[in-house]
């Protein structure tokens, strides 16, 4: 038995709906613990993609139970939408089952969001404008709807005619919008709750409960380390906890229950929306990891911003989190590069600095200092095995694992699950069999 958690290690996008898709093979329970819509991973079945928004990866495994827990925000309309999706392409959710206690994201969520973010002007954040943010803010005001909420009628008008008229208020008199309806909200989200009503249970009872019969349990977060309310580069993060400690909070799991964690990063590296990014590489190079690494975003569509891999971020990922060991994502991307740079410290102010600083004011002065590689210039889309790897290829795998103290585990090389080497299990593998000789890598 083993209770996994799989984390982003840089700024999202790193590619863990593959990895998670790929673990949830071995796992009896997948739990999403946080964030909402605003967050997106594309998985590539036999051909067949599936872009999953809120729910699980493990939908797509017939005997894997499925948890959306109270650390996530959920957007009723479109968790139904994306329901139908997934049932139209043969795939049964019946075992998916939502928290209670998550929070719903309402119409004047997506309305100030959107409006807030247009207010900002030069200072904007690059929210996808789905609402997360305002009903994160409602959940710590205490003037949030959960989805126990929508079960109660009686309580749900009562509730969304009082805050309706609240931020009516708001809409009218600081964005200039029309007033929403409180009738109309009503009506609409009595329909979506009559609908997800035999999804809805106690996730935390449910999780504990099969923790107790020693199952095999996958926590899967959205977003990556970066973009942590707390520890990612503020503020331009999200409105939730991405990074490990945010499983045991979302789903109400304490931190003893915890066998592993894992992270997941890029061959290189890449953020959607504002904020520093000290790799950036605003150049043909940009360009290439672009649009070979098909860079744009789930949910939004946004190209996003491509750069070397970043040792600093890597490092901090492995502290923040704790982490055992990582999988690396699209390495078939660099294929074509006579020459990879890799970020092994910071330039800030004529000072090297080789730990993640916590002010972005700070990391925009940080100048990335390199180490250069060289390229392989073959494909690497076939390989199965560290040995099918070209020398090179491998030499930059240890690299990474030993700038960052960390052990690879998994090595991803395309979209589909196939497309992969599996060092070590790391659901399964024996923990300390995991190092290496001198603790770094079981790469060797």
């Amino acid at each position: 038995m083993a209770n996994v958690i799989v984390i982003g290690a840089q700024w999202g996008d790193e590619g863990k709906g593959k990895i998670t898709d790929l673990l949830s093979k071995s796992a009896d329970v997948v739990v999403r613990y946080q964030g909402g819509v605003n967050a997106g991973h594309t998985v590539v079945v036999d051909g067949q993609t599936f872009k999953l928004h809120l729910i699980p990866s493990g939908i797509l495994y017939p005997d894997t139970e499925c948890i959306i827990g109270s650390g996530t925000v959920i957007d009723p309309k479109v968790l139904i939408e994306e329901l139908d999706q997934v049932e139209a392409l043969g795939i049964s959710t019946s075992n998916l089952m939502i928290s209670q206690a998550a929070h719903v994201t309402m119409p004047y969520h997506r309305l100030i969001d959107r409006a807030s973010e247009e207010r900002r002007g030069s200072q904007k954040i690059g929210t996808t404008g789905r609402g997360i943010g305002p009903t994160y803010a409602d959940k710590s005001e205490r003037t949030g709807i959960r989805m126990i909420d929508l079960m109660s009628p009686d309580r749900l008008k009562e509730q969304i005619n009082w805050t309706v008229n609240y931020k009516n208020v708001i809409l009218e008199k600081l964005y200039n919008l029309s007033p929403l309806d409180p009738d109309e909200v009503v009506k609409e989200y009595l329909e979506y709750a009559e609908r997800l009503r035999p999804n809805v249970i106690d996730a935390s009872l449910k999780i504990y409960n099969a923790i107790q019969h020693r199952r095999n349990i996958l926590f899967e977060g959205a977003q990556g380390t970066l973009l942590d309310l707390d520890h990612g580069t503020y503020p331009y993060v999200t409105s939730s906890n991405p990074v490990a400690g945010g499983a045991c909070v979302g789903t109400g799991v304490g931190p003893t229950m915890i066998d592993r964690v894992i992270g997941v990063a890029k061959a290189y590296t890449t953020r959607v929306g504002e904020g520093p990014f000290p790799t950036e590489a605003k150049d043909d190079i940009g360009t290439l990891l672009r649009d070979r690494g098909a860079e744009f975003g789930t949910t939004t569509g946004r190209e996003r911003r491509c750069g070397w891999f970043d040792g600093v971020i890597g490092r901090y990922a492995v502290r923040i989190n704790g982490m055992d060991c990582m999988a690396i994502t699209k390495l078939d991307v660099l294929d074509e590069l006579p020459e990879i740079k890799v970020c092994v410290a910071y330039d800030m102010e004529g000072e090297r600095c080789e730990d993640f600083p916590s002010s972005s004011l700070q990391l925009a002065k940080c100048e990335p200092i390199y180490e250069t590689l060289p390229g392989w210039q073959k494909p690497t889309i076939d390989c199965r095995s560290l040995e099918d790897l070209p020398k090179q290829a491998l030499d930059y795998l240890r690299f990474l694992a030993e700038l960052m103290n960390v052990p690879i585990a998994i090595v991803s090389l395309g979209a589909s699950r196939d497309q992969t080497i599996v060092v070590e299990d790391p659901i399964h593998g024996p923990k300390r069999a995991l190092l290496g000789s001198h603790g770094t890598t079981i790469i060797s």
